[in-house]
């Protein structure tokens, strides 16, 4: 396994991160730690998790699991929304970030959180108020590093210019949405973090399973968050999409390669890229995702997935004939 440096943090951590929203629901106790044991035994070491996932059961399964090898992983968390409503913001203020840290610390049983992120963006909340909380629970030993989920590039500079004024912890990790069929962070988001020396973690290679080929008219599938959550369906409804996965299917098989892993692989192959978030309802689910690091992903396959969907334009949305 070669494990790469997270950002400018002295955290190493495998290419690839295990999401834990599946522990507790999809998942229980005995699958989670199926699947937290076949992790282990790849290698990996690093592991996502937030206090919202299974209203905070998915927190207490991975304490469970990192019990006795705790100082050999890294673990994440977030905060923002509130558990018992699902999807209910609660924000970024100080008095949240503080008390749903150290609710988050209990639930997992561990005395830091290696990457605490804020889970969203909180328009009514001065930024201040909340980069000042995190610098605190940095401070406290709480929280070894702060990070930022679902920030536009914008915010999340802000964010850092804010810290270096105050010359408090910044925001060391980036968690951003990366599939092929969602490349927008290709336009501002990795270009920032590559100059910013920021960690990237990417959630959704898959795409909620549409990359996985098993949706469709072809394929039709009855199971899954594509077929049962309206927020996926909605996300990843446009015919294009659908369209490109049967292009990026073919071109998967034809390669001899699944094509879950490839999709893994592909978004793991960005220079920007840390290490996708994989998630799975079992073992026999999270194997092809581990099968990703076996792919070879040559400059000539890249390109060739990366030409199944169109690449976004430049942040100037200008570009110029050489």
């Amino acid at each position: 396994m070669n494990y790469r440096q997270l950002g400018r943090t002295p955290l190493k951590v495998s290419p690839l991160c295990l999401g834990t929203m599946t522990f507790g629901r999809e998942a229980d106790r005995d699958a989670s730690a199926a699947m937290f044991r076949r992790c282990r035994e790849a290698g990996i070491n690093f592991f996502d998790c937030a206090d919202i996932y299974a209203q905070g059961e998915s927190e207490r399964i991975l304490g469970e699991l990192v019990r006795d090898c705790r100082d050999e992983v890294v673990i994440t968390s977030k905060v923002y929304y509130a558990i018992g409503k699902k999807l209910q913001p609660v924000g970024l203020s100080r008095s949240y970030i503080l008390s749903a840290c150290e609710a988050s610390l209990q639930r997992l049983g561990t005395d830091r959180i290696d990457v605490y992120f804020v889970h969203h963006f909180d328009e009514k909340t001065p930024l201040e108020e909340t980069l000042g909380a995190l610098n605190d629970l940095v401070r406290q030993g709480k929280i070894r590093f702060a990070g930022a989920s679902n920030f536009a590039a914008w915010q999340i500079e802000k964010a850092l210019g804010i810290s270096a004024g105050q010359g408090w912890a910044r925001f060391e990790c980036i968690q951003p949405m990366y599939n092929l069929v969602k490349r927008q962070a290709e336009v501002e988001i990795f270009p920032m973090a590559q100059a910013e020396k920021l960690g990237v973690i990417t959630y959704s290679p898959l795409g909620g399973g549409l990359l996985t080929g098993k949706y469709g008219e072809e394929r039709p599938s009855s199971t899954g968050r594509l077929s049962t959550d309206d927020i996926y369906q909605r996300r990843y409804g446009d015919r294009w999409m659908h369209e490109a996965v049967r292009s990026f299917v073919r071109l998967a098989n034809g390669n001899g390669t699944d094509p879950a892993s490839l999709a893994v692989a592909w978004a793991a192959h960005h220079p920007a890229v840390t290490a996708p978030i994989i998630g799975a309802r079992n073992v026999e689910q999270l194997e092809v995702c581990l099968a990703a690091l076996s792919v070879k992903m040559t400059p000539e396959l890249y390109r060739e997935v990366s030409s199944v969907t169109p690449t976004p334009p430049p942040a100037t949305d200008r570009s110029e004939e050489v």
